[in-house]
């Protein structure tokens, strides 16, 4: 998978370039106040687009956080795409948070699907059915069945998924981002035991949000 040994994301490479060159000609030109502000704006690039190692926890029964951030919303839900009642915890990441996503569950993609829609504030709970979203909905081999999705946000306009339908996943393994502060929705069994409460930062392939029976 993409991103596995880069300390940054390959994503973030061609706004990290436009950054520097253009501060690169600022100093130059000798404006040394925009070169500054433009060294600072491609600094903070590089930050957003870290990707650090993660220790994920051994436990197969156990979903590790999808996303790095907070978590805004935690309860029962419909799932359309199993058209099934279930869990649903949803993770807000902030520009400052790491924006790479990682799998929650090793298991088989069954299905994928994409949604273009509207920019609202990821904090909003009607961004979950209204923004654009790229969806993943996984079985494991024990046969539990989970949904996560990436949501783009009011800043957030780019959401970068890299598997397909019929992969096999690896919890914990890297398989995308989302540019700029967003949101990702993960709705799991209503038998799972959960392990985290509304408000609880989470990081991302290490933070157990629950156990599979």
């Amino acid at each position: 998978m993409r991103n596995e040994n880069t300390p940054v994301a390959v994503e973030g490479y061609p706004f990290i370039a436009a950054a520097a060159f253009v501060t690169v000609v600022l100093a130059l030109l000798s404006w040394k106040i925009p070169a500054i502000i433009t060294l600072a704006l491609t600094l903070f690039i590089i930050y957003f687009f870290r990707n650090p190692e993660r220790v994920t926890p051994a436990d197969e029964n156990a979903v590790v956080a999808p996303a790095d951030g907070v978590v805004v919303y935690l309860g029962n839900a419909h799932e359309a795409h199993l058209d099934a009642e279930m869990l649903k915890v949803s993770i807000f990441m902030s520009v400052f948070n790491v924006h790479v996503n990682r799998v929650p569950l090793s298991g088989k993609i069954l299905d994928t699907f994409y949604v273009r829609g509207k920019f609202l504030d990821v904090r909003d709970e009607r961004a979950s059915f209204e923004n654009e979203q790229k969806g993943i909905v996984l079985e494991s081999a024990r046969g539990a069945k989970i949904v996560f999705v990436q949501v783009a946000g009011l800043i957030a306009r780019r959401i970068v998924c890299y598997p397909i339908t019929g992969d096999l996943l690896r919890r914990g393994e890297r398989y995308g981002l989302i540019r700029f502060g967003s949101r990702l929705d993960i709705y799991l069994p209503k038998t799972t035991d959960l392990r985290v409460a509304l408000g609880d930062a989470t990081v991302a392939g290490e933070t157990i949000l629950g156990y599979l029976p």
